[in-house]
């Protein structure tokens, strides 16, 4: 599959979106209703044109959230990337920097 282009990995998910909710004995009619959009956007899923949130809407409705964990785990942020969005932490306290800042400039 790492061979795979874009738009034959959103056929791949559409077709597998379809399989699930022929598993699940459903129409496209029905799992419409219980997601909230047209059957025509079911259609259109199951072929692999869908948006983001449609296609957890029908992921919902297709009792399939639980699956979201092992298509896209949870990222952690890694220890050098966090020392980099925190930037330099100050070490220890000199004492000498309040005092700087209480003057004010003579422009």
């Amino acid at each position: 599959m790492s061979n795979m282009t874009a738009s034959a990995f959103a056929e791949e998910i559409g077709e597998r979106l379809k399989q699930a909710r022929l598993n699940r004995d459903l129409t496209q009619s029905e799992v419409a209703v219980l997601s909230g959009v047209a059957r025509k956007t079911v259609l259109n899923a199951e072929k692999g044109k869908v948006q983001l949130e449609i296609l957890i809407a029908i992921m919902m409705a297709l009792d399939l959230t639980d699956q979201i964990d092992r298509f896209l785990p949870k990222q952690e942020i890694s220890p050098l990337q966090l020392a980099k969005l925190q930037g330099k932490k100050r070490q220890r306290a000199s004492g000498q920097r309040r005092d700087a800042d209480e003057e004010t400039p003579e422009w």
